[in-house]
């Protein structure tokens, strides 16, 4: 048997472009070659396809010959982006798609990828999308009576006809201190704490250069606690994992610039407190449909150890410092070990929607 074909895809439109890349760079480091033959597919900042030179890691500049997918199902080829098709450069197996934020993680990519019958790792259409809008995530979370913290969310073009309006709003119906965030980005990116009316207008403000829906949520004293999900039905919980940084929030710098973060692989919390945790995690995981993988991020009460389910990412971090495979790591997984359970799990779902029926058949 032949070595199993991989496109993996990685960079993007997004913000979140270049912790793609040190994500796939990590990922490229620990596929095994004995069982896989890789082929690195780079999306450039414009949204185009490159495929890279063998045997070259995943690096920033991107280029390549230009290529595009074929979304014809059972072709699985990606051929030269001019010109009429001829024979495909490269055909794939299963595709390990490592793109984050929006254009990556949000349904449409893993809308190409269903069009052209090709499996991939982590959540479906639906479940990439609902986990990526931390707001619609809320309504869904909060409806199956898992307990978020009191939210609004507001329109950029409401901001930009009435900030004051606005902010007032979201001080009488949040108050003060309050995160404010792009309800669809990754990573932190354009994230703020307001507090005081000051810095609640220009948190708004920066939020709005990212989304057009806005998401101001209620800001508590609390530790950030994560549990890294694997599977689909049934899906397996990792024990929990604590992130402590000295800045005022887990931001960007503190997730990919600062040596002070501190990774605690198992949190310092109680047997009792995890176990609740872990199965919040899975029912999480079920009402937002993921499938495959998700990373789910609580805030936990430093002094009562009440739990909030602060979000559910469907396509998490696997870089050097990512709490993704280091909690699986501890919890027993290593992480080439998990890489093939990835893929596995990704080939598993495409032969189960393989079998359905297309066509309507009368008895």
């Amino acid at each position: 048997m032949g070595k199993l074909r991989i496109g993996l895809l990685f960079g993007g439109r997004s913000v979140e472009h270049e912790v793609s890349i040190v994500s796939a760079r990590s990922i490229f480091g620990a596929l095994d070659p004995e069982r896989y033959e890789v082929h690195l597919v780079a999306i450039d900042h414009e949204g185009r396809w490159f495929l890279t030179p063998p045997g070259s890691p995943p690096a920033a500049p991107i280029g390549g010959t230009e290529v595009r997918l074929q979304a014809v199902p059972g072709e699985r080829g990606l051929v030269r982006a001019s010109g009429a098709d001829g024979e495909p450069l490269a055909r794939l197996d299963v595709v390990f798609p490592i793109v984050h934020g929006r254009g990556g993680e949000d349904g449409s990519l893993q809308g190409l990828l269903e069009l052209a019958e090709l499996p991939y790792v982590g959540s479906a259409v639906l479940g990439s999308a609902v986990q990526m809008d931390k707001e619609i995530s809320k309504r869904l979370l909060h409806a199956a009576k898992l307990p978020v913290l009191p939210w609004m969310s507001v329109r950029a073009a409401q901001l930009a006809r009435d900030p004051q309006g606005v902010a007032q709003r979201a001080m009488d119906e949040i108050g003060l201190p309050a995160f404010v965030k792009p309800a669809n980005l990754g990573s932190s990116v354009g994230i703020s704490r307001a507090t005081d009316p000051g810095t609640l207008a220009h948190a708004l403000h920066e939020a709005a250069r990212y989304d057009t829906k806005i998401l101001v949520e209620r800001g508590i004293a609390a530790r950030d606690v994560e549990v890294a999900l694997l599977g689909g039905d049934p899906v397996e919980a990792s024990i929990a994992g604590e992130i402590r940084t000295r800045r005022a929030f887990y931001d960007y710098t503190a997730k990919y610039v600062d040596d002070d973060t501190e990774l605690l692989v198992p949190a310092p919390i109680s047997e009792a407190l995890g176990d609740r945790l872990r199965s919040a995690a899975i029912e999480a995981f079920r009402v937002l449909e993921a499938d495959g993988l998700a990373r789910v991020d609580f805030l936990v009460d430093r002094n009562t150890e009440e739990f909030f389910v602060n979000e559910v990412n469907s396509l998490p971090g696997f870089t050097a410092v990512s709490m993704y495979p280091r909690l699986w790591e501890a919890t027993g997984i290593p992480y080439p070990a998990l890489l093939d359970r990835l893929i596995e799990l990704a080939l598993e779902r495409h032969r189960r929607r393989a079998a359905l029926e297309t066509r309507y058949r009368s008895e």
